[in-house]
Formats: structure tokens, C-alpha cells, sequence
């Protein structure tokens, strides 16, 4: 197969004993956008606009954190979030702040009044637009959508090459198939990507491949529990010592496990 610069992290991926070739170009992709994160990103306008804009979830600031050597831009980029989220709050409260004031004093037979005509106060309102803001700030992330755009374009490349490659076709035929939630990523590129005789062709080569190494490992941690069964102190553990940590990974995609 004639390696191309964006098929190499995918063919070497696939390349790897793995649950997921998947999960490792995502596990690569995600050391990438966090070094690049508090590295160039810093000094690029478009980087600082998008992080000060959507933030970062919950998993990605803590693996900020934790990086240790960068806090300092860590520091900067918080600095200027927290800058840009107290502007849109304090001007969306701004917008609604005379008539809040004005309902807070209004009284009960007031208040009563304006439900049966039926126009929302302006409290509502801006609690409705205040939780929109913030419902979709928690779920925004540049570390996550930097991460999910790059493995969008890695499915098509894979799609790409299952039908182009036969070295590579073979090569995911002898996988280990992939975690659920990369072997739903593939379901659904193959759904946007392929026309109606691919797909089929793609998901039929995929789902019995799937089974199979579902069942796999689900006898080997089968195996792992049996193997604290006091009449199996001296058996063989085969290849279950790992089952659990390698079980987790093949449901929920990649994990920080302690192995």
C-alpha cells in the first residue's frame, strides 16, 4: 500500500495489537491538541478566539492542569475566557436587568396580573437565555472539537482506503475490531459517506468482525472471574489478567486507566 502523509498515523495505528486502532489516533490526537493548546495556539489570534469563546469541558481542563510545566498558559487562557464569559453574562443581564428589578417589586396580585396576559416577564426570559448560554458553554470544548473534526476526516480516510486498499482492507479485516464508540463513528460516516451498496458492503465486513471480538473479550473476562474461584488458585489466566481495563476500553472508547 502507498503510504500517504494522512494515512500513516491511521496504517500505523492499525498496525498495533489494540481493541482500537481508533482509539489510538484519538489518544494521539488528544496529546497533540493539548500540547498545541498551551504551546502555538497561544500566539495564534484564531486559536485564542475559539478557546476564549468555547472553553474547555471538565476532562480537558483537568488534563490541562495536570501538564504542570505550562500553567502560566494555563493562566492566560483562563484569564481571557473568564474575560469573554463575564462580558456575554454581564451584557445579557444587562438587557434584562430593569425589568428583573421591576418584577422583584411587583406584588403577588402584580405578579398574577401579568401571567394571565400571557407575556413572559423578563425574568423568564433571561433565564431562559441564561441557561441556553450556559447549557451549551458546558458543552462546548476546543480541545474536543479540534479532536472530533480530526477523526471525522480519519473515518473518511479510513472509509476511503477499505474500498481503495487491499493491503489496508486486509488490515482491518485482521483488527480487533473497534471500541462501540468508534464502531459508531464508522456506522455513521458510512451512512454520510458511502452510497447504499458500500455501505453494505463496508457494514458487513464491520459487524460480524464486531461480534466476534465482543465475544472474545467478553470470555476473557469471564475467564478473569473465574480465576478467583478458589478451585482455580493454580489454572491458567490466559490472556484475562488485563480483561477488565481492556473490557472498558472496548465499550467506552478511550480511558485514563491505571493497568
Amino acid at each position: 500500500m502507498k503510504e500517504r502523509i494522512y494515512t500513516i498515523p491511521i496504517t500505523e495505528a492499525f498496525d498495533q495489537d489494540s481493541e482500537c486502532p481508533l482509539c489510538i489516533c484519538e489518544k494521539k490526537l488528544e496529546s497533540d491538541a493539548l500540547e498545541y493548546t498551551l504551546g502555538p495556539s497561544m500566539m495564534e489570534p484564531d486559536s485564542r478566539i475559539e478557546t476564549n469563546r468555547m472553553g474547555f469541558c471538565a476532562l480537558h481542563f483537568t488534563k490541562l492542569y495536570n501538564m504542570q510545566q505550562t500553567r502560566l498558559g494555563l493562566g492566560l487562557v483562563i484569564e481571557t475566557h473568564l474575560a469573554e464569559q463575564k462580558a456575554v453574562i454581564e451584557k445579557m443581564y444587562r438587557k434584562y436587568s430593569d425589568l428583573i428589578q421591576q418584577e422583584s417589586q411587583k406584588n403577588f396580585l402584580e405578579r398574577a396580573a401579568g401571567r394571565l396576559s400571557g407575556k413572559a416577564a423578563g425574568t423568564a426570559r433571561f433565564s431562559e437565555e441564561m441557561l441556553s448560554h450556559l447549557d451549551a458553554l458546558e458543552k462546548s470544548c476546543a480541545i474536543c472539537s479540534r479532536v472530533g473534526n480530526n477523526m471525522d476526516r480519519f473515518i473518511g480516510t479510513i472509509l476511503h482506503l477499505f474500498f481503495k486498499e487491499r493491503d489496508f482492507r486486509q488490515k482491518f479485516e485482521s483488527s480487533k475490531g473497534f471500541c462501540l464508540k468508534h464502531m459508531k463513528a464508522l456506522i455513521r460516516g458510512s451512512k454520510n459517506q458511502l452510497g447504499q451498496g458500500k455501505q453494505a458492503e463496508f457494514i458487513r465486513t464491520l459487524l460480524p468482525l464486531q461480534i466476534r471480538h465482543l465475544k472474545r473479550i467478553q470470555e476473557e473476562v469471564t475467564h478473569f472471574t473465574e480465576m478467583f474461584d478458589y478451585k482455580n488458585q493454580d489454572g491458567d489466566w490466559k490472556n484475562s489478567r488485563d480483561a477488565v481495563p481492556r473490557s472498558i476500553e472496548k465499550i467506552c472508547g478511550p480511558c485514563d486507566l491505571q493497568k
